[in-house]
């Protein structure tokens, strides 16, 4: 829109903010206060981390560190470890290490911000943490560093949540996700959409409280184009739904099949350790056996399940059932037939119950001790549907596992380098670009219908809405909290 003169009001649909006050919509005074907490373990460790930040930080830090160098804590530069002693609150020394400055304007919070680096007995660190409190710290809640640094305007939320997705990835891939998206991967991706929803409402309102001005009408294709624009990507980020949380939370993967086939030296091969008994017994296995591993880059939560078979013992059909009830949960069926007998026996109820779920694989295992297996030609049974890979398996000669972990990986593929960072990996943020999506497209839908550009706006407004709920522009206070009380104290 067209500025106006001073004093001149603003367009009533557009709110003018600052590019900080747009990221921190919840701030209060209260957010200010000083801060402490321990950001280390609360077990013993070599180097033992506390920090601090907020209002008077700097002061406080006077209090309870001497550095060796003789110069007051606030004078010290920013950004460098300085070697002194730290004190209780009376005054004694309780241990020598470093401590750094961090100036607000470039704190991880935003604020007057430093850190403590000591030895990591526990002892240590609460004494030290004592002595902030007296000087007039509180004790950190559940993620308030990270807190206070999206309401500063240091990151949004989706930021934020990478924080916690970096400190809680289990594969490599989660982590370079996790750290691409604190870098604002999604954040970027999202930019375009902003633009064009932004650039449909800010030129409508402009033309309705500005008549007079010589602002162009926005035209129906022009709409037409800026929706698409916004419906082609936020369905494109959709679709990277189930590949984060795959990312994130891993594929539960349920191994099944008749007792003896294989199916624990399975596990045991993919975990890199005997976690699962194994013999000749049939039955060895009575209860399913959980282990997560790294399958070719594919975090698995997998389950070993007792022999799937009929039988009179009551403690072994308690078993049978739970590995039912796990293959019909799982993401992934790994369905493992015994390749060293001649015929090969595969129990079609098994395989019923395998092809119930989202993907499953037909493993034929020991193919060392029978090659042949390596060749056979299956005839899966009328009405199954067919298995997303049948492979070959031996759990002991050196790559005897390479076609199964290609079979996961295909099941699951890992996508583009240029994915990383821009994949969604919750249920807050599908939600919100769900939302948004369908709110684009009905405007659309509007649009086609012959409406006026006034009907599309109340939809194009609702998906910019949707939009800055997940970067956290107009998140509520309850979702923002839910975000952080995901966190650990100290971050």
């Amino acid at each position: 829109a067209r500025g106006k003169e001073n004093g001149d009001s603003i367009p009533h649909g557009i709110t003018m903010l600052s590019h900080a006050a747009k990221r921190h919509p919840l701030k209060g005074a209260s957010m200010s206060d000083l801060i402490a907490a321990i950001a280390t373990g609360s077990t013993a460790t070599a180097i033992g981390i506390v920090r601090v930040s907020g209002d008077g930080c700097f002061a406080a830090c006077d209090r309870i560190f001497r550095p060796r160098n003789g110069v007051p804590f606030a004078q010290q530069p920013s950004h460098k470890m300085v070697f002194g002693e730290m004190l209780d609150d009376s005054g004694a020394v309780i241990d020598q290490g470093l401590a750094v400055r961090f100036g607000g304007g470039h704190s991880y919070t935003g604020e007057d911000s430093a850190e403590f680096h000591c030895h990591g007995s526990p002892v240590v660190l609460h004494t030290l943490l004592s002595a902030l409190f007296a000087a007039g710290a509180r004790q950190a809640q559940a993620g308030e560093f990270t807190k206070r640094a999206f309401l500063n305007g240091k990151m949004d939320l989706t930021e934020a949540e990478a924080v916690i997705d970096l400190i809680d990835a289990q594969s490599a891939a989660a982590a370079k996700n996790a750290a691409a998206q604190l870098d604002g991967g999604l954040r970027r991706r999202l930019e375009p959409v902003q633009e064009a929803l932004i650039d449909i409402t800010s030129r409508f309102y402009a033309v309705v409280d500005y008549p007079d001005e010589d602002i162009e009408d926005i035209q129906p294709q022009q709409i037409r184009s800026s929706l698409q624009i916004a419906a082609d990507t936020l369905s494109a980020l959709l679709d990277t739904a189930q590949r984060g949380r795959v990312l994130k939370n891993g594929v539960r993967t349920a191994i099944v099949g008749l007792p003896n086939a294989g199916k624990s030296s399975l596990l045991n091969a993919l975990a890199g350790y005997d976690r699962a008994i194994v013999t000749d017994i049939p039955g060895t296995t009575r209860d399913t056996v959980e282990e997560t591993v790294t399958c070719g880059g594919t975090l698995l939560r997998l389950i070993d399940t007792a022999g799937i078979h009929d039988t009179a013992d009551a403690v072994e059909q308690l078993g049978v059932e739970r590995s039912r009830k796990a293959a019909e949960t799982a993401d992934l069926v790994i369905a493992v037939v015994d390749g060293s007998q001649t015929p090969m026996t595969v129990d079609e109820d098994i395989l019923a119950l395998a092809t119930k779920a989202p993907h499953w694989i037909l493993a034929v295992s020991k193919d060392d001790l029978n090659p042949a297996v390596k060749t056979a030609v299956w005839q899966l049974p009328k009405g199954l549907r067919e298995p997303d890979a049948l492979v070959s398996f031996n759990s002991v000669a050196p790559g005897g596992l390479d076609l199964l972990v290609d079979a996961v990986q295909n099941c699951f593929p890992a996508g583009t380098p240029a994915d990383a960072g821009s994949l969604l990996t919750n249920a807050r943020q599908e939600s919100a670009v769900r939302r948004s999506l369908e709110a684009v497209r009905r405007a659309l839908a509007a649009l086609d219908s012959g409406l006026t550009p006034d009907a599309v706006l109340t939809d194009a407004e609702e998906a910019l809405e949707s939009i800055g709920e997940l970067t956290g522009r107009t998140a509520k206070e309850e979702i923002v909290g839910a975000v952080f009380s995901r966190f650990c104290v100290g971050k």
